[in-house]
């Protein structure tokens, strides 16, 4: 399970945000839980300053002995030697990668694969197709094939988050999970949708997704990490 810690949460379709805690106590309470932590997820327009992102990094890495992701207006390698620097495991790309896929490579050439997590955000319109820019930008590349090139550059993990259903509560993309799943060989984490308990489920029963990932239902404790991880053990999906 990965918990995704937003310093702002989406409130409407027009982008209005609001301040939703303090980072580094959502921070301890997934590390209490034993969930992987990703902060950011590239649909924010940037950091406030690279100074208070790089002190954010610092601390966490202080405070929490798991992997951590860190994403969102990262776009030269120059940034990511300094948010590794700082601590972080990985980092997550998304529109950069877009705009210049070699990012990729660079990344994983300097770093390993395993540090790089190709962000894709992707809608249904007749097919999956592959979104920047938070979501509010079309591309003509194609999910899968866009999943598939990125792994060939370098990326060691993909973050696919289906627009379609990012905020409803109802559920994953199992489809499009799936299709990206056979597409790679490399760890797929589903993202947007979650609201219940039953949708980590049905996305580890369904689908060969490595993780599931999800934001407010944690950050207001609408479903307590220990609590879903417990019910997956009664389905019995492994869990770390």
């Amino acid at each position: 399970t990965y918990a995704t810690l937003h310093l702002r949460e989406r409130m409407d379709e027009r982008r209005v945000w609001q301040v939703i805690g303090n980072p580094q106590r959502a921070v301890e309470s997934a590390h209490h839980a034993s969930a992987l932590v990703h902060i950011g997820d590239g649909r924010l327009a940037g950091w406030p300053s690279e100074d208070l992102l790089i002190e954010l990094v610092e601390r966490v890495a202080q405070q929490i002995d798991i992997p951590f992701t860190v994403g969102g207006g990262i776009s030269s390698l120059k940034d990511v030697r300094k948010i590794i620097a700082a601590g972080a495991d990985k980092v997550s790309i998304n529109s950069s990668a877009v705009a210049r896929p070699e990012l990729i490579s660079e990344i994983a050439n300097e770093f390993g694969s395993q540090c790089v997590v190709l962000a894709i955000d992707t809608k249904y319109d007749e097919d999956w197709m592959v979104y920047v820019s938070g979501g509010r930008k079309s591309t003509n590349l194609s999910t899968v094939d866009w999943a598939r090139q990125g792994v060939q550059l370098g990326a060691g993990e993909i973050l696919l988050t289906s627009m379609n259903n990012d905020g409803t509560k109802e559920g994953f993309a199992l489809p499009i999970v799936q299709n990206v799943c056979d597409a790679v060989n490399v760890p797929v984490i589903a993202s947007g949708g979650a609201g219940k308990k039953s949708d980590f489920h049905s996305l580890f029963r369904d689908t060969e997704a490595t993780a599931g990932l999800a934001a407010s239902i944690f950050h207001y404790n609408e479903i307590p990490i220990p609590e879903l991880k417990q019910y997956l053990k009664t389905q019995n999906i492994p869990i770390r």
